[in-house]
């Protein structure tokens, strides 16, 4: 079963787009499905999260913030 990521993110952010489109293009290599999360409006992952969107995550931890690392992805899916 494929991995599950999630990315926490503001719908009309320059960045999430971006890593949007850069995850994406990295599906080929990694198997992972990934769920699409907006924050705006709630309180607790605004809290969390507030300005630093994009923020993806696995589900043993974050993985990368603001721009795709690929190398912490790498890293990430290494330790599976």
């Amino acid at each position: 079963m494929p991995e599950r990521l999630q990315i926490y993110l503001r719908h009309g952010c320059h960045l999430c787009d971006d890593m949007l489109l850069a995850l994406e293009a990295v599906k080929t290599r990694w198997s992972f499905e990934l769920d699409v999360i907006d924050i705006s409006g709630d309180e607790t992952l605004e809290a969390c999260y507030g300005t630093r969107v994009p923020v993806l995550r696995g589900e043993r931890a974050e993985i990368c913030y603001y721009f795709l690392d690929e190398e912490a992805l790498q890293a990430y899916f290494s330790h599976s």
